[in-house]
């Protein structure tokens, strides 16, 4: 290389990237760009829309989760963060916060067992019975079959409408298919006063277990069947018994 050459190779700038030609005692530098043109750069917004096109392609997203995934993993990782805020609120932390939330589930366990669902309305709409009569005997005997195996809820079904059912067999009440458990009690209230509380407790207890969504108990079962026991060994009060004393008359006159 000739001494020219030597001195061209020292001239070419550091930060520029140049082509060196060389033939014989002669060195080109590649006309490509000159020693004072500033690097090569690309803006930042088209940097970054060049980059959105190309990760936007299908083949960088074959492996990505479906959105229920996404939309499950978002859930867990907020739950994940609410029960972490509530562990650091409560007193013993995590184990104290589990020991809280297993004593509200059984409370509430518990007050479903013991109320069951709330009554959606005061009375009930439906008839006491179905389209096939039955007698009182029937009913009976439907309503001791299903209280051995413990179904209290037919239970107290069957017993009502047994005592409905004798009521009406002693003319107390007037057969009518279309009556409820409400109005039974208020009507079989004024033919026999001394139970019209009874009587209002048992319809209540009917219509709790077949409109209301409760649960019968045992006691529930005993207290109708012990009503209409009685009410088998009691007497209507009649209207016309303020006449009674008149067969005493006629009979001291026939004497």
């Amino acid at each position: 290389m000739s001494r020219a050459g030597e001195l061209l190779t020292t001239a070419l700038p550091r930060a520029g990237i140049r082509t060196l030609l060389s033939t014989g005692d002669t060195t080109l530098l590649s006309p490509a760009r000159s020693a004072d043109d500033p690097p090569l750069t690309v803006p930042r917004d088209p940097a970054r829309e060049a980059a959105r096109r190309e990760l936007s392609k299908r083949m960088y997203h074959e492996n990505d989760p479906s959105l229920f995934q996404r939309a499950l993993d978002a859930f867990w990782e907020w739950l994940g963060k609410l029960f972490n805020a509530a562990s650091t609120a409560t007193p013993g932390g995590t184990l104290g916060l589990i020991v809280i939330i297993v004593a509200v589930i059984a409370v509430l366990a518990a007050l479903w067992w013991r109320l069951g669902t709330p009554r959606r309305q005061p009375t009930s709409s439906a008839t006491l019975f179905d389209d096939r009569p039955r007698t009182a005997a029937e009913h009976r005997a439907a309503a001791e079959a299903h209280a051995a195996q413990g179904h209290w809820n037919q239970a107290v079904q069957e017993r009502m409408r047994a005592l409905v059912r004798a009521l009406e067999e002693r003319a107390l009440l007037d057969v009518r298919p279309g009556r409820t458990a409400d109005e039974a009690a208020a009507e079989a209230g004024r033919a026999l006063p001394a139970h019209t509380d009874r009587l209002r407790t048992a319809a209540r207890d009917f219509d709790d277990v077949t409109y209301g969504g409760r649960s019968a108990t045992e006691e529930s079962y005993h207290r109708i069947a012990e009503l209409d026991r009685d009410l088998e060994r009691t007497k209507p009060q009649l209207a016309t018994s303020s006449a009674a004393p008149a067969p005493n008359t006629r009979q001291g006159a026939a004497e």
